[in-house]
């Protein structure tokens, strides 16, 4: 069953007979996809009858099976990558955060929380833009509200949705933004700032005077699906490197002219973000090979079915 948010209030509504299903998804419907139901004259059960397509599609690879996605959050407009800061930043899962986000269609920020246990803000702002590729950077805290309204305004009237490890003060922030405790705050270790799943479920929550937020529970691995192009747009800066080099399949190793290799050696181009970059294109690739040996597998399947269809039934004497 399904719980949908109408203009008459909450519904709950059957999904046995729902069409418009997305192919290679672990699960039928994700939090903010928008639908058509309908119920019948006599007040029986609510039955979804058909799903919009989505925009903005947040999602990875699934856990438990390399060839389905799992979709996170669809039909939102930001994708808040949430960055606690009473831990050492993590550059490589932002980059790859940010790859997810980036491919998603939405505008990506980076939220980073807690700033009011950093004694300085501007080197931290500095090292998350270094990262960032583009993608606005707020500082925010809940416990002195800096941020917070630069936040509200992100949202609009709009959808944002957070996206963070647990412990990274996604629920903190929901609270703060909507001005009471409406999803529970869990403790943090303070020997890798990680906290347990407080959020156990994706929720919309509405927020006063316009705007909704997605909150998701916090994502241990974010394994990339179809992030080519998000990739490119989370490395911007090294895609305009490669963009430089003097021929066109450089693959940035022993070419003259390597615009790439040049900047590694100046430092304009750090080797961490460099090895970042070709971890994630790598992972990408693979990928890419792995959907296409999927698509075989169930062509030539479909290509027998059709076989024994037009062949008929085989006859004994």
């Amino acid at each position: 069953r399904a719980h949908l948010a109408t203009a008459d209030g909450p519904v709950a509504a059957a999904t046995r007979t729902l069409a418009g299903r997305r192919a290679g998804v672990e699960g039928a419907l994700v939090t903010g996809d928008w639908v058509v139901w309908a119920r019948d004259a006599d007040e029986g059960p609510a039955v979804l009858a058909r799903l919009a397509p989505a925009t903005a599609l947040v999602r990875r690879v699934a856990q438990d099976d390399l060839s389905q996605q799992q979709e996170l959050a669809t039909w939102v407009d930001v994708v808040a990558v949430v960055v606690p800061l009473d831990v050492p930043v993590s550059a490589g899962r932002l980059e790859r955060t940010l790859a997810v986000a980036w491919e998603s269609g939405a505008r990506p920020l980076v939220v980073a929380t807690k700033a009011d246990v950093v004694a300085d803000t501007g080197a931290e702002r500095e090292l998350l833009e270094r990262s960032a590729a583009g993608a606005e950077v707020l500082l925010t805290s809940t416990a002195t509200g800096a941020g917070l309204e630069e936040l509200r305004a992100a949202v609009g009237a709009g959808t944002l949705a957070l996206l963070g490890p647990s412990g990274a003060g996604k629920s903190s922030l929901v609270n703060a933004l909507v001005g009471e405790e409406v999803q529970a705050v869990g403790a943090v270790r303070g020997a890798d700032g990680r906290g347990r799943h407080t959020t156990t479920a994706r929720e919309l929550v509405p927020l006063p005077g316009g705007g909704v937020l997605l909150d998701t529970p916090g994502v241990r691995g974010l394994g990339l699906w179809e992030t080519a192009d998000g990739v490119d747009r989370a490395f911007e800066d090294v895609t305009a490197l490669a963009a430089r080099c003097r021929f066109a399949d450089c693959s940035h190793s022993v070419e003259p002219g390597c615009a790439v290799t040049a900047a590694l050696e100046s430092g304009e181009l750090p080797e961490r973000r460099w090895r970042s970059h070709q971890k994630l294109q790598r992972e990408a690739a693979a990928l890419a090979v792995r959907h296409d040996e999927r698509l075989r597998r169930e062509q030539a399947r479909a290509l027998q079915r059709r076989v024994r269809l037009t062949a008929g039934p085989t006859r004994h004497r």
